[in-house]
């Protein structure tokens, strides 16, 4: 589904990890879930557990970027890392929360909680933030702009045809956010970023680094599957 057109003879760290994530890529490319957003198709109930899910997820992913963003080497990545972190707490959640109580989608009842890869996810992302040094942590980072971003243009040319058909479209209206230069603009700067702190670091932080995107990737793939395929908790 998703192009993925981009140069690897740059010898761009990022471009090495673009390379190293094929497999996952290609996955992520056929998942089901993600070809019924692009159609808009998915189950109305289905969209609904996903944006739940992201909403609590983003709430995760901006702890782990204010802590990134509290290790950076200067007052410019800092400032980059900060002002995302705001966008996925304020921007983000707002848009979330319109989706979710603006009549469109089914109501729910209750309050949603953490899904199993959700939960790991977010933890994974908060922990390697406080404990590894700041170019893993960004390494790890990285996969939420820039797959999304891929995965996001795609949909936005998708999504196009559906809002042609139906303006009012749920989906259409979501997908087509993520199709925006100002994000696709922020996926770049993110990698400039990695690629920045790949060339002052060691042969062994950037193994760790490689590790920490395939990781997140993964991450990435599983957080779309389980919204269509979940897995339950035990009971409790």
């Amino acid at each position: 589904m998703v192009s993925h057109a981009h140069t690897t003879n740059t010898g761009l760290f990022t471009d090495h990890l673009w390379d190293r994530t094929k497999v996952l890529r290609s996955a992520i490319d056929d998942l089901e879930f993600l070809r019924h957003l692009g159609e808009g198709t998915l189950p109305l109930e289905v969209f609904r557990t996903y944006i739940e899910q992201d909403s609590l997820y983003l709430t995760g992913y901006s702890k782990a970027l204010a802590i990134l963003a509290a290790k950076s080497p200067d007052p410019q990545t800092a400032a980059f890392w900060a002002t995302s972190a705001a966008n996925a707490a304020a921007v983000e959640s707002a848009m979330h929360d319109q989706m979710l109580t603006g009549g469109a989608l089914p109501p729910r009842q209750g309050e949603p909680e953490h899904s199993q890869t959700c939960l790991a996810y977010v933890s994974y992302l908060i922990a390697a933030a406080a404990t590894e040094s700041y170019a893993v942590a960004a390494a790890a980072a990285l996969p939420c702009f820039w797959i999304y971003a891929e995965v996001g243009r795609d949909l936005a040319e998708s999504a196009a045809k559906v809002i042609a058909a139906d303006s009012a479209h749920p989906y259409a209206q979501w997908v087509t956010t993520y199709g925006a230069e100002e994000f696709q603009q922020s996926a770049a700067t993110a990698r400039a970023l990695v690629d920045a702190a790949a060339e002052s670091a060691g042969e062994q932080e950037r193994t760790a680094m490689e590790k920490a995107f395939i990781l997140a990737v993964r991450y990435e793939l599983m957080f779309w599957d389980t919204a269509l395929h979940p897995q339950p908790w035990p009971a409790a």
